[in-house]
């Protein structure tokens, strides 16, 4: 899981009385992301995989109409799941999966999305006055023959992608720091890091290298050298062991870029405590969920 501030790109529901009204399961409204129609399916209180009463609330992706395809359909996605937290403004959210939607196998998801304790309490912004809001963002993979062996492939089979890379001298760095050309979801990205950007903050771009208009939802990281638990939770709040911002953004041509300016500030990166910089050594990490090639 992570948390990011943009909303989900595809659909957002409000559920009224999510445990007061007794329903075992809810299954949302139709709504259409790459041509074809989806809906959420929540089980309060756990799904038969886990169990009734497990602790847990089950969510899932299902397509929600199937009757126009042909006989051996398949879609092929990547997919997030979301959760909104109404005191930070924040979603958590899954971090994008890659599945296969077919005739036997039409739903995939989490039969623990969150823990009913975690979303029970009213401290943790999920659940006011028995009030959720779920949401979803769904990317279809395109598909196209290869007509040497007649055979078919996807596109952006690279997706999700994921990077790190080892930063030394990191007060060192005057001005810049940036990447090298990469290859992600078929379109080429770079990063660049600005050890003193913005005032008194470290600034964190990605740029797209390419003449065409695309979409991306990325998560950028600086990762903890000292603790390996992404999480640690205490019994009032979540004390992350990392540093990650992520977005959605389209990307109108190339050289363009976006970010965050005031990524994290420069006394927190340089506490010694957080351990986000080790020996002068920053980690730097970067996953790309999502590529869709835009229509003007």
């Amino acid at each position: 899981m992570e948390t990011r501030e943009a909303a989900p790109t595809h659909f957002l529901i409000k559920i009224d009385s999510f445990y007061k009204s007794g329903i075992d399961k809810y299954e949302t409204t139709e709504f259409v992301a790459g041509e074809y129609k989806w809906r959420l399916i929540m089980y309060p209180n756990g799904d038969n995989i886990v169990g009734k009463d497990s602790g847990y609330v089950s969510v899932y992706l299902a397509m929600a109409d199937t009757s126009s395809l042909h006989a051996n359909w398949e879609v092929n996605v990547v997919f997030s799941l979301f959760i909104y937290n109404q005191i930070s403004g924040n979603f958590l959210s899954s971090l994008g999966r890659t599945r296969r939607f077919l005739g036997m196998k039409s739903e995939w998801g989490f039969s623990k999305f969150i823990s009913q304790k975690v979303l029970s309490d009213p401290s943790n912004g999920y659940l006011v006055d028995d009030i959720c809001m779920f949401g979803a963002e769904v990317f279809v993979l395109k598909r196209e023959t290869l007509t040497t062996t007649g055979r078919l492939c996807l596109k952006n089979v690279d997706i999700p992608f994921k990077r790190e890379w080892k930063i030394p001298n990191f007060s060192k760095h005057a001005r810049i720091w940036e990447s090298e050309k990469f290859t992600a979801g078929g379109h080429r990205w770079k990063v660049q890091l600005y050890p003193k950007g913005t005032s008194s903050n470290v600034s964190i771009f990605l740029w797209h290298v390419g003449p065409e208009r695309v979409q991306a939802c990325y998560t950028i990281w600086i990762k903890n050298q000292v603790n390996d638990e992404q999480v640690k939770r205490t019994s009032k709040t979540t004390l992350r062991c990392y540093w990650n911002c992520s977005a959605t953004h389209l990307f109108p041509s190339s050289g363009e870029s976006w970010g965050w300016p005031s990524f994290i500030e420069l006394d927190y990166i340089n506490d010694p405590k957080r351990g986000l910089i080790v020996n002068d050594c920053c980690i730097l990490a970067i996953e790309i969920s999502s590529v869709q090639a835009a229509v003007a």
